[in-house]
């Protein structure tokens, strides 16, 4: 029985991650689909529409908006704009988790602040995965030379921002993305 147990969780953590990744795929497909379509139905005679037109508006849309936020003004009038959303209890803590973490899988390392991969030095012979975030926090003490290093707990659950003194912080030879993924899957990802 043990046996089949390990089978069924084996077969579960190779098909889950595949599953739930194409169903936020057909998610996002149809959702677009459906408002924007709706919106360009609106436009269109229904001669003229045919079905993928939404998707289609979508990912021009995205496209778009990823060109207009190069631009100053544009990235005034959002920076306005969140600044707004930040000042919302609620509305700030979900906004903010959200755009951290796109911004984290978008490659944004300005907004990450994820600096460079370190390993922190702990009592003993122990060592954490960090990443400094700030070589001069301005929240450090007076008069010291600490760094803020962060060092995410595993499964994306949260982490710390310790402030570190450099002599007790080694460099690593790794990607961000990498650590990252390591640090997050408590180093049971796949080679």
């Amino acid at each position: 029985m043990r046996t089949l147990t390990q089978i069924f969780l084996r077969g579960l953590g190779t098909v889950l991650p595949v599953a739930l990744t194409l169903y936020l795929i057909y998610w996002l497909a149809v959702s677009s689909e459906r408002v924007l379509g709706n919106a360009i139905k609106l436009v269109l005679p229904n001669e003229y529409y045919w079905p993928g037109m939404g998707l289609a508006a979508g990912i021009a849309l995205t496209f778009a908006v990823g060109l207009l936020i190069r631009a100053w003004v544009i990235r005034t009038l959002w920076r306005w704009g969140e600044k707004l959303l930040e000042s919302i209890p609620l509305v700030k803590t979900v906004y903010t988790g959200l755009r951290d973490v796109f911004s984290f899988a978008a490659g944004d390392k300005q907004k990450q602040g994820l600096g460079r991969v370190v390993r922190v030095k702990l009592p003993g012979d122990m060592r954490m995965i960090g990443f400094v975030t700030s070589e001069s926090p301005s929240w450090r003490p007076q008069g010291t030379s600490h760094v803020a290093v962060y060092v995410p707990l595993s499964y994306q659950i949260g982490g710390h921002t310790l402030l570190v003194h450099p002599e007790q912080l080694e460099p690593l030879d790794m990607k961000v993305e990498d650590a990252m993924r390591l640090a997050l899957t408590a180093g049971m990802q796949r080679t």
